[in-house]
């Protein structure tokens, strides 16, 4: 039996003030990196550019990947993605020209909800995988955001569909 998803893509996180993967990057690729050595994915679709520095976060995760002892072969990098919007929309046309539709995402499990909405409202059948949590202090603030920024999200998504003129899943 071969794996369960066809790529798990991998959602950036702020680099540190000096250009390094953060906890939150950290945790996301350590655990797209446990899922490639548990058979449960045989590549990984690193998607996050250059927000705040001239490093992407694709290339930190990569290094962290690396490091984890995930081959470069399983490694594929989308370096231009600056939200979570922008990660479900650079994706896509990799997900599409490689045939791909059995999609895994992996984030924080704060930011699951509206990242699994955006993938699902652009058309890419996504399921969800939840890094390990940071501690408790962290987690209120970040619940508190995400759930302000799913409002966002849903009407950021329906504006851009509309004015794309791409057809909206799930919606007659």
């Amino acid at each position: 039996m071969g794996p369960a998803f066809d790529v798990a893509v991998v959602l950036g996180a702020a680099l540190t003030a000096g250009g390094e993967a953060s906890p939150a990057l950290l945790r996301r690729t350590l655990q797209a990196a446990a899922l490639y050595h548990q058979g449960v994915v045989p590549v990984l679709l690193l998607s996050g550019g250059a927000v705040r520095h001239s490093r992407t976060e694709a290339s930190a995760m990569r290094e962290a990947a690396r490091e984890a002892g995930v081959p470069d072969g399983a490694l594929i990098l989308e370096d231009r993605s600056r939200n979570t919007l922008e990660n479900a929309l650079f994706c896509r046309p990799i997900i599409h020209d490689r045939g791909w539709g059995r999609i895994l995402v992996v984030t924080d499990g704060y930011h699951l909800r509206r990242s699994l909405y955006t993938f699902r409202r652009l058309g890419i059948p996504a399921s969800g995988a939840a890094a390990p949590p940071p501690g408790a202090a962290g987690r209120w603030g970040a619940g508190l955001r995400e759930l302000a920024a799913l409002a966002v999200y849903v009407w950021r998504i329906n504006r851009a569909l509309k004015q794309s003129g791409l057809p909206s899943p799930g919606r007659s």
